[in-house]
């Protein structure tokens, strides 16, 4: 099975290239979501953030306290590496489970904001690095988040910058207002498919 990573920048529109993926029937395993989940879910996972971060990481109902655990990591990058330490492990196993049942699937793409920072392209055989303009990237999630242009770019400085994804990706989509997105992801796709019989 061909396993391709897919990611990018905050509001570089990577979500939008998977769903089209999708719509061309190619499984996609979104390993934020699938973070969220297995956090609540697995109890081994959990045991172990309490732990860590203490056993109000978790609110009485059983949820994921994320206001403390925010309040742990943002500003702290040893507390955020300690945090990505416990779950990425967690999350590349989901993903090797999933894969294995994506049965008759052409490929699978493996969406995740943090492909080359948690080391998981290297559990894939292509990568993919979708690029947009810093100002696009801004401007989508300002309007997206109801949130400030200082605080994304907070939120973009505890990623890679584009320029060390690219030396990382096999294969880059532009997503920016005057470049046809469509086309490129049918390219992908077409390629893609005539190497998965290799894997």
């Amino acid at each position: 099975m061909l396993k391709v990573g897919i990611t990018g920048g905050i509001g570089s529109g990577k979500t939008t290239v998977c769903k089209v993926f999708e719509v061309l029937g190619i499984p996609v395993f979104y390993a934020d979501k699938a973070a969220k989940l297995i956090m609540h879910e697995d109890p081994l996972l959990r045991d172990e953030i309490k732990r860590s971060f203490g056993r109000e990481s978790y609110l009485p109902s059983g949820e994921l306290n994320r206001k403390h655990i925010s309040a742990i990591v943002f500003n702290d990058n040893v507390q955020l590496a300690k945090l990505n330490a416990i779950v990425h492990p967690a999350v590349f196993r989901a993903f090797e489970v999933w894969a294995k049942a994506q049965q008759g699937a052409l490929y699978v793409l493996k969406e995740a904001a943090l492909l080359f920072e948690s080391d998981s392209f290297k559990m894939c055989d292509r990568s993919v690095l979708v690029k947009s303009p810093e100002a696009l990237k801004i401007d989508r999630i300002v309007d997206r988040d109801q949130t400030t242009a200082e605080e994304v770019k907070l939120r973009m400085k505890r990623q890679y910058s584009d320029e060390k994804k690219e030396k990382l990706a096999d294969h880059i989509i532009i997503n920016a207002e005057q470049t046809l997105l469509i086309p490129q992801i049918l390219d992908l796709h077409k390629y893609f498919i005539s190497i998965s019989h290799d894997h």
